[in-house]
């Protein structure tokens, strides 16, 4: 699925080039979280274990949380929402929190290191309280790189994307995969917010589109596991500082990781959004 990436831009890149994008120094959805894996970008490991660092993603106060929202970025050539082919919103089934099994018409389920994603979606108007009510749609890419129901052989599956409505602490939490490192692109994890689940049937309801991007030293690790090769070797020719979509300006987009290869990866981050 790499050599189609090329074009993982879009309008929203090409603007926030021009107008320049707001950006956050520290903000985490899970503050408080005894141990961090791979927070470093700058480092890498080979094992599961833990470390006591901080991430480049942890809260630094509210103030910290509320300097801007999160950055716009493009949905990719792969969104499933409607504006590119295929619209999973309005199927039975996508509100989800486990989104590793297609759903439907197929029962197929995605392999991969365990990872929870934890989200907080903030009103970056109103202090970074919890938007209570608002619904994210998150997406990303399998261990073999393939997105579902755009890459050849998994065009009849729709794993690996859910809808979740936010709780009253603006908190949603999605059970997937690591996904893999494919040729041009940092490891990142796609979203949409919406402002409410009832509008989040149509993609031209959203309020912010964004990536998350995961930290090297825990990619690094989880691709030294059995399934992820080919994310060896592609995660060795791109760095963040690099990557088409995240480059040089990702602090706000970089989640906070606890937990081990071998129990699971959690993965959080606030979401700002007006």
């Amino acid at each position: 699925a790499g050599h189609m990436h090329a074009h993982d831009r879009g309008l929203a890149y090409d603007l926030s080039n021009l107008l320049g994008r707001r950006r956050m120094l520290g903000l985490i959805a899970g503050a408080g979280l005894a141990s961090v894996v791979g927070c470093s970008t700058g480092s890498s490991t080979s094992s599961g274990t833990t470390s006591q660092a901080t991430s480049a993603g942890a809260a630094t106060g509210t103030a910290a949380a509320c300097a801007g929202d999160i950055p716009e970025e493009t949905a990719g050539p792969f969104p499933g929402d409607g504006s590119n082919g295929p619209n999973v919103l309005n199927q039975s089934g996508i509100v989800r929190s486990d989104i590793r099994s297609s759903f439907g018409g197929s029962s197929a389920t995605a392999g991969g290191v365990p990872l929870t994603i934890n989200l907080t979606v903030q009103d970056s108007s109103k202090g970074c309280a919890p938007l209570v009510g608002a619904a994210v749609y998150l997406w990303h890419c399998d261990r073999d790189g393939q997105y579902s129901l755009y890459s050849r052989g998994v065009t009849g599956e729709n794993y690996l994307r859910g809808v979740q409505e936010a709780d009253a602490n603006g908190a949603v939490s999605f059970t997937s995969i690591f996904p893999a490192a494919y040729s041009g692109r940092w490891p990142h994890i796609h979203f949409e917010v919406y402002p409410s689940l009832a509008k989040a049937t149509a993609q031209g309801n959203k309020i912010a589109t964004s990536q998350l991007a995961l930290p090297e030293d825990v990619c690094k690790a989880v691709y030294a596991t059995d399934g992820y090769a080919s994310s060896v070797q592609n995660i060795a020719r791109t760095s963040l500082a690099n990557d088409n979509v995240f480059r040089g300006d990702y602090q706000s987009q970089l989640a906070a990781v606890s937990g081990s290869v071998s129990s699971g990866v959690v993965a959080s981050l606030a979401l700002p959004v007006s």
